[in-house]
């Protein structure tokens, strides 16, 4: 599993999709098979932007589910697409 803490960069959207994108890719690369983004609770805006991103359809291609558990609001599961079963989703 491979765990990103988003609060140190909260502010720059930029920071934040290009954390998450080279997060997804490396876990894709590596075969890794969950990743945790912990956007934290407060407002939940940077919760959403998480998700806005992840609801991208290029970037849905590389996991096959997120889950956001409801004991704990401050994190967001993606469950990567196994790298074998990549090319037939798409």
């Amino acid at each position: 599993m491979i765990t990103v803490d988003l609060h140190p960069i909260f502010k720059n959207n930029r920071d934040i999709e290009l954390t998450l994108r080279q997060t997804l890719f490396r876990a894709a690369h590596t075969g890794e098979d969950v990743v945790e983004f912990i956007p934290g609770k407060g407002s939940g805006q940077l919760k959403q932007r998480v998700l806005a991103f992840l609801a991208q359809k290029h970037i849905k291609k590389l996991y096959h589910a997120v889950e956001t558990p409801t004991g704990n609001s401050g994190r967001v599961i993606v469950r990567m697409t196994a790298p074998g079963s990549r090319s037939a989703a798409s």
